[in-house]
Parts: C-alpha cells; structure tokens; sequence
C-alpha cells in the first residue's frame, strides 16, 4: 500500500503551533514508533481514513471502546436523536438510570454506581472514596498498571507512561506520591508484606485485572482470589479498574471471567459507546459515602451526558441481546489473528511472545514469558517500531506502543483476518 503523509504532515505541524508536542494525547505524537501519525478524517467498521485518503485496518479501536467497530449504526441513530434534542443540561435525565440498571445487570458486584467523563476520573474518584470510607491514606497500586493521569496514579505507571520510559510525572508532589505503594504485578508475597508493613492505614488495592496498559498481561492462577482474601482479611478495599476489560472480555467484565468480587469497579468510554465517559460503582453502603449522601465529595457538569448515555444504552443493550454470539465471535477472530502472526513471526526466526485475553493481546518483541511489567520490559522496543511502520505501510494500524493492547471488534472478520497475516509476512520479511 503506498502511502503519502504529505496532508497529515500539513496538519501534524499546523498543530504543534497550538497543541504541545500537536497533540491532546501524548501516544498519539508516534514517538514511541517513529515515522508520522496519520490523522484521521473518518471510521467505518473496522477501518480508519486519513487525510490522505489513506485506508487502515484498525487494532486499537479508540483503545479499546470500539467493540462493535466504528460507526455501528444503531449507536449512531442514538447520539443523532439525542443530539437533535440538546447536548447537554447539566441537570438529570433519564437516560442516566437507564444506563446504570443495565450495566448493575451486567455487573452483580455493582449495586450503585456515578458516572463521570473518563476512566482517569473514575479511578481517581474510587481511590478518594475508598480512602473516605475506610479513613486511610495508603494506596497499592501495581506497576505498570495505569489508572489515569491522576497525581496518586502516575507512580510506576504503565501506558503513555511506560511508553515515553519516565518513571512518573513532573508536578507530583512528593508528599502526594508518598501514599502510593508500586508492587510488582503477580506477586501477592509483596502485597502481604504490605499489608503486614501497614496493616492499618491501606484504604485499597487497585488493580488491572488484565492489564492492558503495559502490553496484555494476564493474571496468574488465584492472584486476583488472593488480593480478594488479602483485602478483605485487613478492611482495605478491592478496586478492580475495569476501564479496558468492562464489557470487552465478557459482559461482566473480567470479574466474571475470573470469578471474584470487588468491593468498586471502574469502566470506562465502552459504556459511553466510545463517547467521554466512565463510571465507579460497588457496593451500596460504600457508594453511599459519596454526597449528597455521605462526607466524600464528587461531581462533574457533563457526568450522566445525555449523548454518552445514549450511546451507552444502545452499546450495552446490543451487546446484552447477542451476548453469545458477540464474546464467541472475539474469541474466535481474536485468537487466529494473534496467534496467526505469533506463527509467521516464529516461520520468519523472529523472538516474539503473544499474549492474549479475549480480545486483548499484544506482540511483545522479546523471547520471555511476559507475567508483570519488568518482563514486558525486556521487549526490543526498536523493533517493535520497524514492525508497527511495516504494519502501516502494510494498511494496519496497530497501537504506536509496544506497552499497550490491541483490540479486535466484531466488524472484523475473514477478510481483516487474511490481511493481517499477510501485511505480517510482509513486515517480518
């Protein structure tokens, strides 16, 4: 496929005059991946277009919302409707119950739950409340796990983090940071000693519980059991962030898949059908902290947005009727396409480690078994790069990370499957 960036370079450097590094997020820049990002004019299904008239086969899916693919049409036929009847009210509506009693049917373990605007707030808001109710300030965390951008999350972070190699953010206070406690990934042994450490001043544990933002990396046998037993034993909080896997590795979620029960779940743009949105929610008595009920203060003018409801609703309601069909669907697609080029890459002599979770997985560049982010670390990110610059010459779009997940919908099928075995040999040779 021959591409031309002469448009997307246009506008790439029409927007450094007025965006930092010209962009609004800072994976977005390629720097990671080299070469220049194409910016998008349009999406269908699953493919993206650029300015350039430029055609690609989409692996990231607005990082992961877009289960349905792009444009489906009966989440489009929402937001037009409720777009024609206002943007936004700052006030009640309907919509907002209508989409918490699907997701609270979907997720047992979420008996009320608030919307906001994004996954960062939904994590920042769940830690806050989990230290409202408990009356403690610790905070675990894992490492290269990412939670958002808010200052108590951006210690040993993964995502954007993990991609651009700093160890955090500047503009953290270290008196902030102090109360975040970054242990390794899959080793309960270290949250033990934790816990032992300051049996009573850790609010919650929160957690990926497949983490998708250093690279696809699954939980070990009874991990996510033992941070349930943990927690529990020393009044502390299970948080588990959801963002990614909400709705995407099941209808309920990871937590369903693995079989625990969190004391909060977080989710994230899915439940807004790729609209800003996210959610915390869990168990009543906990929820009911939050004001006006209780003393731990939230709030956000576009939370319960009427355009993201109705494209929640639509999203989750479609999912709820084909439940079967859609998860054994992704199941299927996913596991041919990720292990399909973990095979060309093995034909080619190339070191590469494929690990996958529904319809999460990653390609990481190194011949380890990847099991926590020091591991997904020892990947030859270089490499990774020429491979994602083939892949795009190639026409698939994959994320400009190696610490980041890709994500398959259901508009891919037979077709998408061919060619990105195809665009691999090619990209391998």
């Amino acid at each position: 496929m021959s591409r031309s960036l002469t448009r997307s370079r246009q506008l790439q450097l029409r927007a450094e005059r007025f965006l930092p590094g010209g962009v609004d997020s800072p994976v977005r820049a390629f720097r990671a991946v080299g070469g220049d990002p194409p910016f998008v004019t349009h999406a269908e299904g699953a493919y993206l277009f650029d300015a350039d008239g430029n055609k690609y086969l989409d692996f990231f899916g607005s990082w992961g919302p877009m289960i349905l693919g792009h444009a489906f049409p009966s989440v489009v036929e929402a937001i037009q409707k409720a777009a024609s009847q206002g943007a936004s009210f700052g006030a009640s509506t309907a919509a907002e119950a209508d989409l918490a009693e699907l997701v609270t049917r979907c997720f047992p373990s979420v008996e009320k739950l608030r919307f906001v605007s994004s996954g960062t707030e939904a994590c920042m808001s769940a830690v806050r409340l989990a230290r409202g109710f408990t009356g403690r300030n610790f905070v675990i965390k894992f490492e290269g796990c990412y939670h958002g951008h808010s200052d108590a999350m951006l210690v040993k972070a993964g995502s954007g983090v993990a991609t651009l190699g700093i160890p955090g953010s500047a503009g953290v206070p270290a008196e902030t940071a102090m109360h975040t406690l970054a242990l390794p990934y899959n080793d309960l042994d270290a949250v033990r000693a934790a816990f032992a450490a300051r049996p009573e001043e850790i609010a919650c544990v929160i957690v990926e519980p497949v983490v998708g933002n250093a690279g696809t990396i699954a939980p070990a046998a009874e991990y996510l059991q033992g941070l349930r037993q943990i927690t529990a034993q020393y009044g502390a909080l299970l948080i588990l962030d959801e963002v990614m896997t909400g709705f995407r590795l099941s209808l309920g979620g990871a937590q369903q898949v693995y079989g625990v029960t969190p004391d909060l779940t977080t989710l994230g743009k899915i439940i807004g059908g790729g609209l800003p949105c996210g959610a915390f929610g869990g168990r009543a008595d906990v929820m009911e902290f939050l004001a006006p009920l209780g003393p731990v203060y939230q709030a956000g003018t576009l939370s319960g947005n009427p355009l993201a409801m109705a494209a929640g609703i639509a999203t989750v309601s479609h999912l709820i009727r084909h439940e079967e069909e859609i998860y054994n669907g992704l199941e299927s697609t996913t596991g041919r396409i990720a292990e399909g080029v973990a095979g060309v890459a093995r034909e080619a002599g190339i070191s590469l480690t494929m690990n996958r979770v529904g319809s999460m997985f990653t390609w990481f560049f190194t011949d380890k078994p990847v099991t926590d982010f020091a591991s997904a670390a020892t990947s030859d990110t270089v490499a990774f790069g020429r491979f994602h610059r083939a892949m795009l010459d190639a026409g698939v779009w994959l994320p400009p990370s190696q610490f980041e997940a890709a994500f398959v919908s259901t508009a891919h099928g037979e077709a998408e499957i061919g060619m990105v075995l195809e665009a691999a040999r090619k990209s391998f040779s």
